[in-house]
């Protein structure tokens, strides 16, 4: 009788672990990658982006730009129902520059899209400096997640209920417009009268093109939590940030010669109304939370490379990653197989 009561518990916890085996498919992923076309908002051409997602395929080095990055081209997604993160880069830039924190969170179970915004990008700059860039990036966001849910690869492996958003830089400002804030341009006229010497937000003169007049900030309820990192914020006040309340994750550097942080990241913590978390990295520079440089990349570009002496950018994104991670996982949740069935590749 003993011996018959030993094996019925030792089934009944190889039953709970299979359960929990299924709830919990696996720690940790590969990475797939899957090209998204659509079209941009602002004039209906085509614009693209990268769609990052688990796997269980073997992968091997893609040559992605001028970046090397562990990923497979249209692997089979995971069987899972995968957290969404867009990702939103700073201006002339490439959301590849932070391909390692966006395949480290592919890796934890998140499906991750890296936006190219038309006409403020590393190959164009049509649009900055305008109005239709401010409001047109949180617009292109929104397309993006349209895109991504609607896509018959991806839709049956995204949770539709639990979208974020990574900003950098100016993807910062994108971002903070995506939760409900809007901005304020008499705030950046003023800021550049007092500091005209801010190359990069006063290109202008704080003046910004209003090359349209048919546009407005536009939230997107689907966006549930933000990761702002260095974010451009100068335009928000106290009032213009009163309806976002989304749980907000900020890291920015202290020796961040770029975006001042008095009036960007230390105001925003300060004057968001929400459950908001600030991490400031001592000595830190802006270009910190760009992936680590290869040799090549050093060489070319050493201004993006070099950090101050004393800061440790691998660290810094070992422990990026892992708060990251952790904080998505918090607000988001964890990747289910709640509602799946069979998957079709």
């Amino acid at each position: 009788m003993v011996r018959r009561c030993a094996v019925l518990v030792s089934l009944l916890l190889l039953s709970l672990l299979s359960v929990q085996a299924q709830a919990n498919p696996h720690a940790r992923w590969n990475v797939g990658y899957h090209l998204l076309t659509f079209n941009d908002p602002l004039d209906e051409q085509p614009m693209q982006a990268y769609a990052f997602y688990p796997t269980q395929g073997h992968t091997r080095p893609a040559r992605l730009g001028s970046y090397s990055i562990d990923a497979l081209q249209d692997a089979p997604v995971a069987i899972g129902r995968f957290p969404l993160l867009m990702l939103s880069h700073g201006n002339t830039g490439t959301p590849l520059a932070l391909h390692d924190l966006i395949t480290a969170l592919t890796r934890k179970g998140f499906v991750v899209v890296a936006v190219v915004h038309p006409g403020d990008n590393a190959q164009d700059h049509s649009r900055l400096g305008k109005l239709s860039n401010l409001y047109g990036r949180p617009l292109q966001i929104s397309q993006a997640i349209t895109a991504a849910l609607g896509d018959s690869m991806l839709s049956p492996f995204v949770n539709a209920n639990a979208v974020g958003v990574i900003g950098y830089s100016a993807g910062g400002e994108t971002a903070l417009i995506l939760s409900g804030a809007r901005p304020d341009l008499q705030r950046l006229r003023k800021y550049c009268e007092e500091r005209p010497f801010d190359a990069d937000a006063c290109q202008t003169r704080g003046e910004l093109e209003a090359d349209r007049d048919d546009l407005t900030p536009e939230a997107d309820p689907r966006v549930r939590a933000l990761l702002l990192m260095a974010p451009l914020s100068l335009m928000f006040g106290r009032q213009t940030l009163a309806e976002v309340h989304l749980p907000t994750l900020i890291y920015s550097g202290d020796n961040d010669q770029l975006v001042a942080i008095d009036k960007n990241a230390d105001a925003l913590a300060r004057k968001l109304p929400g459950n908001t978390d600030y991490r400031l990295l001592p000595g830190a520079g802006h270009f910190v939370f760009m992936a680590p440089c290869s040799d090549e990349q050093r060489s070319a570009s050493p201004a993006l490379c070099t950090d101050a002496d004393g800061v440790d950018r691998e660290g810094i994104h070992r422990d990026l990653i892992h708060e990251a991670g952790k904080f998505f996982t918090h607000t988001l949740g964890r990747p289910s197989r709640a509602g799946l069935q069979t998957a079709d590749h």
